[in-house]
């Protein structure tokens, strides 16, 4: 609460300072085609750093003399120069500038223009965000982007999330995209310690995020890009801009609006109340709401304050950044501090441009005990949280019982500490002994030490524990070198631009991490440390063509070698192709009702080298921990364990196939785009049981089968309103995706299956699995059998293969957790000084299965437990009347579409002659749409057991330019 209440102190001492200056000269600058103002338009009295800039009325004010120059510059329309000589008002209109408006995008070593782009790439910059106090940079592209989904790990606060495009590749490698921020990236394994390696990139600081989506696009970044890459540009100063003070402030507050149904305390007693020898002196006289108990209101304060300024060869950027937000689990912290600088120098003409970008972030977390959601699930509604003594009510001595979830969150000290640094430098050279010819190098680093601690008193229910200590620590260390040459030219003599790229990459990636811990002696036993280091080595090169402007062709190509692979499987190639044709351009098109309408194909391969093991394909030997050393005589040695390997190990391979059509209507007005994609991959990197003795374990990492993927990806954006006081702006996009496996060992045997998803209840019992055919998220379960009414009949399910008993085999492949279809609708108004925005997210065809149900939905629950104790059960139970666990029935299978209000906004700028303040208010996470009847339709792996909720958050901004 102080850090909100420090913030709203903030607002109030920062409010009385706006109004003051002067000026002498005001104008308003506006469009020359349409007359409509132009906000953020750069003012600079020439030869001089003084300037200004337009408000959102395209209103400004500055100070000047008789004589002298002012020059107007805004992206995408020419400069102009206007002497004063008295004006008053002094206005200004700019022309658009057409080789300005064609939207450059960055595609993977250089880039190219929106309309000349031959793969799926999309372009989501900053005025298109999410809004509110947003600490992981994924969340502001959710539901942006056709293709893209973006999920939260959970509602934990610097919790990250995941990023899937076009649902991935992969089984057992991993799914995510390559992320690369300013030329640099990213290690996809992420860094120790943090909860989502993004939450270094402070949001504030993101310009744009271009995501490649199809293999012709991602081809140049040959191993890593199977599943999509991800290019984040952070912001820059602008040329010839004056000196800008910013501070934004986000204060904001977090609940909990929904738990998991359990039985409150007059449910319970009555089903405890059936037990065999019931003993009443087990039940309490408190009726508990124990989620309530360990939930609290959480409050937070995003803080930034920026400075730019920018001059005819030189612009800088600093940002500070403090971010602190508790989470809604008592005692769960985040904190960030970063420094975030970026610095441009140009020489020789402007012929030679240095970019140097740098942030120093500290990262720190206090962990709440995640134990607690279970311990509050499953405790007595009955029993108080504490003694009349004071203590906290436990069951002493019952080791199998829950333990008060209030002592676990007091009395679990659980902090970490992540200092960062990720720096690059960037030298761009045109080279004078031939026009066109660039020489592009780039050095990168990615630098964090991770230090933490963890003191957890001993457990209340086990008379023998010890408490439990952890010292940890970590490095990792990701350092990039790359270059290339870049040539373009238009070749008037066969009317074609050509644009030829070749380049060199060298990428290490090293990782230590280490500490010690009590473990359950309470005596400090030293971790042996772990160091591992993997490298990559590339060459590559394009050459895209542009055809009398109607014709496109890009041709890629990647050679890369990983550490990971034996010298015999090391290297592997990547090539991509593409074509475009500008039908608008075509002669025949000239009155046509299109605006634009281009065609697109592309085809390309890319790889998978991500699978965490450094070393899988040699036969390695781990040393043993202490407990397992050997006496001989007086003298403990330490063992040797072989590591199971797979010296044929080798590439995951994606082959990809795209088509597309990008159109236009009403001088662009309303746009839109259709791609259609085909993705199958072979050599499958999965983790498969193996032949008793065939190895050193009964599961291996190999190559072993293949899966398809195919989908249809449609976004509109349309401008509905344009005028001086009122714009709106809508944008909608849809994805239809079909994920399969279709072979999964070398026999081909289409039987053969890989159980998976993991749950509670039993032991190593699993509900999910891995078959040709089938979704890799697909369920596994019994059909269950209804009575005459429809309620479920207890442990009766369809006896499929009609044996006349209930074994395994009538366990059948139903549903599964990835939806069918997701879609994201966005609309943005503004009116005068008024602004609203508001984003829509929705999947459909994706199912949940209720773990919390189908563990605790049943009276043994309650009335069969191992001890002096009553544990709680889930509600299901008062519908079903399940007497034991039925974990395998289809019952707990359940419909998990949803439609959310992601966030909604309203803002207002508050106009003052020499400062600029909008003010608003957002309120994210708003409401949720579902016949899911479990905590959150929306959990990755598609099982809800122990989730952490996502809270609601309410969020009051201040922005202050001047």
């Amino acid at each position: 609460m102080k850090t909100f209440l420090n913030s709203l102190l903030v607002l109030f001492f920062i409010l009385p300072i706006i109004g003051f200056g002067q000026t002498k000269v005001t104008g308003t600058v506006t469009d020359e085609a349409n007359a409509l103002p132009l906000p953020g338009v750069n003012i600079l009295v020439k030869g001089t750093t003084t300037g200004a800039s337009t408000d959102f009325d395209g209103n400004y004010s500055i100070t000047v003399s008789q004589g002298d120059i002012l020059v107007f510059s805004y992206l995408g329309y020419t400069t102009k120069e206007i002497t004063y000589t008295g004006q008053s008002p002094l206005n200004a209109t700019l022309v658009q500038d057409a080789g300005q408006l064609d939207e450059v995008v960055l595609i993977g070593y250089g880039s190219t223009t929106k309309q000349d782009a031959t793969g799926a790439v999309e372009k989501v910059g900053d005025e298109e965000f999410n809004k509110g106090a947003i600490v992981a940079p994924e969340q502001l592209l959710a539901g942006k982007s056709a293709g893209v989904r973006v999920t939260s790990n959970s509602g934990a606060p610097g919790e990250g999330a995941d990023i899937r495009i076009r649902g991935g590749a992969s089984l057992s490698a991993t799914n995510a995209p390559l992320i690369v921020v300013d030329g640099l990236p990213l290690d996809q394994r992420g860094v120790q310690g943090v909860r989502g390696q993004l939450n270094a990139i402070n949001p504030n600081d993101i310009e744009d995020f271009v995501i490649l989506k199809d293999a012709s696009a991602t081809a140049i970044y040959g191993s890593r890009a199977s599943n999509g890459v991800i290019l984040i540009t952070t912001k820059k100063g602008r040329t010839n801009s004056p000196l800008t003070f910013e501070y934004d402030l986000k204060a904001s507050i977090q609940d909990v609006s929904d738990f998991v149904d359990v039985l409150n305390a007059d449910q319970f007693t009555a089903i405890a109340q059936t037990a065999n020898g019931f003993d009443p002196s087990l039940i309490g006289n408190s009726n508990t709401n124990w989620q309530d108990e360990i939930y609290s209101t959480a409050v937070g304060a995003i803080h930034n304050l920026t400075v730019s300024k920018g001059y005819e060869t030189f612009n800088f950027r600093v940002n500070f950044n403090h971010a602190s937000q508790e989470g809604v689990l008592t005692g769960g912290l985040y904190e960030r501090n970063a420094l975030n600088t970026s610095f441009v120098k140009r020489f020789l003409d402007n012929d030679l441009k240095l970019t140097l970008t740098a942030k120093g972030v500290i990262d720190e977390y206090d962990f709440a005990d995640g134990g607690a959601i279970g311990s509050a699930i499953a405790f007595d509604p009955t029993q108080p949280v504490y003694n009349p003594d004071g203590s906290f009510f436990q069951y002493f001595g019952e080791t199998l019982a829950p333990t008060n979830p209030l002592f676990l969150l007091e009395n679990n000290d659980n902090r970490s500490q992540n200092k960062r640094f990720i720096s690059n430098f960037n030298v761009d050279y045109k080279l004078w002994f031939l026009e066109g010819l660039r020489f592009n190098l780039n050095a990168g680093l990615d630098y964090s030490e991770n230090d933490g601690r963890q003191f957890s008193a001993a457990s209340p229910t086990n008379p023998n524990a010890f408490p439990f200590r952890n010292l940890y620590n970590g490095l990792d260390r990701n350092t990039a070198l790359d270059f290339y040459f870049n040539y373009k030219k238009d070749v008037e003599s066969i009317d074609t631009n050509l644009d030829l790229t070749v380049g060199h990459a060298y990428q290490e990636f090293y990782r230590r991490s280490g500490g010690r811990d009590t473990g359950n002696t309470g005596i400090f036993v030293e971790r042996m440390e772990s160091i591992n280091r993997n490298s990559l080595e590339s060459y590559f090169a394009r050459a895209s063509f542009d055809v009398s402007d109607k014709y496109l062709l890009s041709l890629s190509y990647r050679r890369d070698g990983s550490s990971r692979f034996s010298e015999d499987n090391r290297w592997s190639s990547f090539p991509g192709a593409s074509v475009g044709w500008k039908i608008s351009n075509e002669d025949f098109m000239e009155n046509s009702f299109f605006s634009n309408l281009k065609l697109r194909a592309g085809w390309g391969v890319t790889g998978q080298q991500e699978i965490g093991l450094n070393y899988a394909f040699l036969g390695l030997y781990t040393p043993g921990t202490g407990d397992a050393a050997v006496q001989i005589g007086d003298e403990f040695l330490a063992t040797l364990r072989p590591e199971e390997f797979d010296e044929n190990l080798k590439w995951e391979e994606t082959t990809q196939y795209n088509v597309a059509l990008d159109f236009g209507f009403f001088d662009d007005r309303l746009t839109g785009t259709v791609d259609a994609y085909y993705k199958e991959t072979e050599d499958l990197l999965a983790t498969i049981p193996t032949a008793a003795g065939s190895n050193l374990s009964d599961l291996l990492l190999t190559n072993v089968g293949n899966t398809t993927s195919r989908g249809i990806e449609f976004s509109l954006n349309g401008k509905v309103a344009q005028s001086d006081n009122f714009n709106w702006d809508l944008g909608f996009n849809i994805t239809f995706q079909d994920y399969e496996i279709t072979n999964l060992n070398l026999s081909g045997d289409p039987d053969f299956f890989i159980p998976q998803g993991g749950i509670s209840g039993g032991v190593g019992n699993n509900i999910q699995l891995w078959r040709p055919g089938f979704d890799p998220t697909t369920f596994f379960v019994f059909r269950q059998v209804y009575d005459n009414q429809g309620n479920p009949i207890e442990g009766a399910y369809v006896d499929v293969n009609g044996d006349n008993q209930i074994t395994e085999s009538d366990r059948q492949a139903y549903k599964k957790a990835t939806p069918d279809a997701y879609a994201g609708f966005t609309s943005n108004m503004s009116y005068k000084n008024f602004d609203f925005s508001f984003t829509f997210r929705g999947s459909f065809g994706n199912y949940m299965y209720n773990n919390v149900a189908s563990d605790r939905g049943n009276t043994s629950t309650v009335t069969n437990a191992p001890g002096n104790y009553y544990p709680n059960a889930h509600v299901s139970v008062l519908d079903t009347n399940f007497q034991n666990q039925n974990l395998f029935s289809d019952l707990y299978i359940q419909r998990a579409d949803f439609v959310k209000l992601d966030n909604i906004s309203i803002g207002y700028l508050i106009p003052f002659e020499k400062i600029k303040l909008r003010a608003s208010f957002t309120a994210t996470n708003v409401l949720t749409i579902t016949e899911y009847d479990g905590l959150d339709p929306e959990i990755g792996n598609g099982i809800d057991n122990n989730f952490y909720p996502r809270p609601q958050q309410y969020v009051l901004g201040l922005n202050l330019t001047f």
